[in-house]
């Protein structure tokens, strides 16, 4: 029972990382099958990693039917971060609030504001290639301490629910390194609005900076293809 536990997150993992990095681009079809045969696995462990996938929203299945990598839509897009900017913020102003009387929640930010300004200071652009990959690196980091700092669970949880669709949206975003000079700002503004637990400010940095990331996306979207590949998009 375990081995098989073990294999079907494995079977999850690549997957799930195969779509948020665009190597399976939305509309790919995922037949159990072919899926199977590619990764080495059985059909048992890639039928209940699609279906988890499907949960997170980042597959579209129905019965009968092949499953398929879920469409980028514009209104998908739209509904996710208006759903983000009701969180977040809100995670944000607690994790600051709460700060003041537990310094250990607030440490983290302190730290990553550190990189974050060494990334400024030893690259001021931030889009050349080698700097960009910390960037990247620093920004999941900023994600995940916010959400293993929040102290509301089922808020923590519901963000991370959500973090399949943000990440493959991120790499939309970051597909014009453009744009990481205003997001490098952004992100030593919510460190520091965080690290100083200023509650108010902590929320408003990270609605500020949801805003900007929507319309980098749309405006990338656009443009038509990303990283090479044709992405589906629906109105």
């Amino acid at each position: 029972m375990a081995g098989e536990t073990s294999k079907t997150e494995s079977v999850y993992q690549r997957l799930k990382s195969e779509i948020e990095e665009l190597h399976l681009p939305p509309g790919t079809r995922l037949s159990e099958v072919v899926a199977a045969g590619r990764i080495g696995a059985s059909r048992t462990p890639v039928r209940e990693a699609i279906r988890r996938l499907a949960r997170e929203g980042l597959v579209d299945s129905a019965p009968g039917e092949v499953a398929r990598v879920a469409p980028i839509s514009l209104g998908g897009v739209r509904a996710l971060f208006e759903f983000r900017m009701v969180l977040e913020p809100a995670a944000a102003r607690m994790v600051a609030r709460d700060g003041s009387a537990r310094p250990e929640l607030l440490r983290p930010f302190r730290d990553l504001l550190a990189e974050f300004e060494s990334v400024r200071d030893t690259a001021p652009r931030a889009n050349q290639a080698a700097d960009a990959g910390t960037f990247y690196a620093l920004a999941e980091r900023f994600d995940q301490e916010l959400i293993a700092a929040t102290p509301n669970e089922p808020l923590a949880r519901t963000i991370a629910d959500q973090r399949g669709q943000t990440t493959r949206l991120r790499n939309v975003a970051h597909s014009d390194t453009g744009h990481l000079v205003d997001s490098l700002g952004e992100h030593l503004r919510m460190c520091a609005a965080i690290g100083e637990a200023r509650p108010g400010d902590a929320a408003e940095e990270l609605t500020r900076h949801l805003g900007r990331t929507l319309r980098t996306i749309l405006d990338t979207l656009a443009r038509g293809p990303v990283h090479g590949t044709q992405v589906e998009v629906e109105a």
